[in-house]
């Protein structure tokens, strides 16, 4: 297998750790993430002038001569699956696709197949230039299986660098739909009296927490205060069912991207997601206020109700400013539908 030398001289007042001198010295062009710059080193691929060293944490010094060694990528150990894919948009660095409900992202020992890691390597047909040093699709998010919506993946080490990068910046732009039981009002005083619960102009329900496992059960995340990630989630109600009005479309972004954090916070809000199986609660939509035909969907949807819609980031290799919008599946718009009366059913998009 072939392999690529770079040689690297170290600048003035490095960082005293090898591989955080490297991330900071080694020309964005090469897209080595300090990740990938660690393996290197652990697998004796780094020599400091002509030593190798295997210690990420050795230190160095201002004009140190580096030489890494960059191994050709390594076919996958993932296997490729002819799955059909709702491509939005694709070039030589990236691809976004619109995800179906039911498809987990990436293959793990209870989903080995049936991925979307496993239709991208089919669909790539081995046009991958490697990312972490294997021939396989860049994964920057996630968005939970039963969640539909936007992902982008990478095709390359260079774009997985750069949106890895915005992604931890939280600077790429990310909006879901949702549906709830309740609706989120600034005139509510139980959510007034909620701990990390704020309302900003415009009706916007704000929620500050942190996030972290839970204690019992390990499947699950939970609010807390200590310990955990910050996370910080938006919300606001663009559309309203029921007479009186007892679920809401919302219109959720995040400031953060931890896993489960729009069910989590909703939940914790007293809001759970119409569906959701895990966050949802034991909160029942009242029988008089919604159409038949609404509330019996609505008790029965199979999922949770939340799409990723729109997704925006700065592309990593162009710098061109990129947004795409995907419309609410059929599951959720039909949904929709149901709960809203027939002189107002409309369709959203």
């Amino acid at each position: 297998m072939g392999s690529t030398l770079l040689t690297v001289r170290l600048g003035m007042d490095p960082p005293p750790r090898l591989d955080k001198a490297l991330a900071r010295d080694v020309p964005e062009d090469a897209a080595l993430s300090r990740t990938r710059l660690a393996r290197l080193i652990e697998a004796g691929q780094v020599a400091v002038n002509g030593a190798v060293v295997t210690d990420c944490k050795a230190r160095v010094d201002e004009g140190d001569e580096v030489a890494i060694t960059v191994p050709e990528a390594e076919e996958s150990h993932i296997l490729p699956e002819d799955i059909a894919l709702d491509i939005v948009h694709e070039d030589g660095d990236l691809i976004v696709v619109n995800k179906p409900a039911g498809m987990v992202v990436h293959p793990a020992p209870g989903t080995p197949t049936g991925t979307l890691v496993n239709a991208l390597l089919h669909h790539f047909g081995g046009d991958l230039s490697g990312v972490g040093g294997a021939k396989r699709p860049g994964i920057v998010h996630r968005i939970d299986k039963d969640t539909s919506g936007l992902l982008v993946v990478a095709k390359s080490d260079a774009a997985h660098h750069g949106l890895a990068a915005q992604f931890e910046k939280h600077s790429a732009q990310r909006r879901y739909l949702a549906l709830c039981n309740g609706v989120p009002d600034a005139s509510d005083p139980r959510l007034r009296g909620l701990r990390g619960i704020t309302f900003e102009p415009g009706n916007i329900l704000r929620i500050a927490t942190h996030l972290g496992r839970h204690r019992t059960d390990r499947q699950k995340q939970a609010v807390g205060w200590s310990g955990g990630r910050h996370a910080v989630t938006r919300a606001r109600a663009i559309q309203q069912f029921g007479a009186p009005a007892v679920c809401a479309l919302l219109e959720c972004w995040l400031e953060t991207g931890r896993t489960h954090q729009i069910r989590v916070h909703m939940a914790y809000a007293g809001h759970g997601l119409i569906g959701d199986p895990v966050y949802g609660g034991k909160r029942k939509l009242p029988h008089k206020a919604l159409p038949p035909a609404g509330l019996a969907m609505a008790q029965q949807f199979p999922r949770q109700a939340l799409h990723a819609a729109s997704l925006g980031f700065v592309h990593p290799v162009s710098a061109q400013e990129m947004m795409f919008e995907a419309p609410l599946p059929a599951d959720m718009a039909g949904l929709i539908a149901a709960l809203t009366p027939e002189a107002e059913n409309s369709t959203v998009a």
